[in-house]
């Protein structure tokens, strides 16, 4: 009986493996085209590089291997990480339509936009060094580009204000460093930073420098978005209008005292707390303390655009 017991066993596991066998090498049929094999439509691509890629009008010099490399990198990954992608569309589409006017006053190319995208994501982000805001801007700088900065205001937060002083850093750093490419590489290492590594090594060129990971990945991230972000069907991106995300409309009121209770001046708007605070990130508490008599600008959502309270 039990050897009767062991012979069924290994027939049965006979049968298993060849059914394993089976279901193994069904697929490999050499007369099955590739195209045949594919079960839904959802494959991986190797990303073709554009040869004519640059950053505000200076080219990258994609002959040289090591940067052809490293662009092809930020290329794949940010077209594969899809989600992230569909987010800067649709952030895009409510927060450049601010951005671009300022840096267009500024003299700024309209690339540095895509600088915004790669430092916060477009969202009021916060850096384990305490860098804040879209632009990622240091309690310093704000301060001493006439941002105010405190537990109960963080000017850092208003996108035009910070926008500003993005713009202002820049230009300096494009003075001082020669090119757009080098000013935005020093948004992230500092000019004094950049200014150093261009010395010590003997080169004047971004794109010649051996960096860190952070700065060393910064510009090729920034083309990267601002190719993909260009040419959204060429990397698989498929949206409608309707998808991505609208700027509401917005009036001001001009506010020179005290307020005790956002919630209650919230109300007198036909709003609510939490959409007054959406619209003004940069007030940060419940009141605000303006025993100087300071002016503030509050935007207040136009009617219709939320439910009433």
């Amino acid at each position: 009986m039990k050897i009767i017991k062991n012979l069924l066993a290994i027939v049965g596991l006979v049968s298993i493996s060849g059914l394993f066998v089976f279901a193994v090498q069904a697929p490999l049929d050499r007369d099955v085209q590739p195209e045949q094999k594919m079960i839904n439509d959802y494959n991986i691509y190797a990303v073709k590089i554009p040869d004519d890629l640059n950053f505000a009008g200076e080219a990258m010099p994609l002959s040289d291997p090591d940067v052809y490399e490293r662009m092809d990198r930020e290329l794949l990954v940010n077209t594969y990480w899809q989600s992230n992608g569909l987010l800067m569309f649709k952030r895009a589409q409510k927060y450049f339509p601010v951005i671009e006017p300022i840096l267009k006053k500024h003299g700024i190319p309209d690339d540095f936009k895509y600088l915004a995208v790669i430092e916060s994501g477009l969202t009021n982000a916060v850096s384990p060094a305490g860098a804040r805001g879209v632009w990622q801007i240091m309690p310093a700088t704000a301060r001493e580009n006439g941002l105010e900065v405190n537990d109960n205001v963080d000017e850092r937060y208003h996108l035009e204000k910070s926008t500003e002083i993005a713009c202002k850093y820049l230009l300096q750093s494009k003075k001082s460093l020669g090119s757009w490419t080098l000013a935005a590489a020093a948004y992230n290492a500092g000019n004094a930073g950049i200014s150093r590594r261009l010395k010590e090594q003997n080169v004047a060129d971004y794109y010649d420098l051996l960096l860190g990971e952070e700065t060393g990945r910064y510009m090729f991230r920034i083309v990267a978005l601002k190719e993909i972000m260009n040419n959204p069907k060429t990397y698989g991106f498929n949206f409608d209008e309707l998808d991505l995300y609208s700027n509401i409309p917005t009036f001001n009121v001009v506010v020179d005292k005290e307020i005790p209770n956002f919630t209650t001046f919230a109300q007198e708007y036909g709003i609510n707390y939490k959409i007054l605070k959406i619209h003004n990130p940069w007030l940060r508490e419940t009141k605000l303390n303006n025993k100087s008599g300071k002016k503030y600008i509050i935007e207040i959502p136009e009617k219709g655009y939320y439910p009433a309270p």
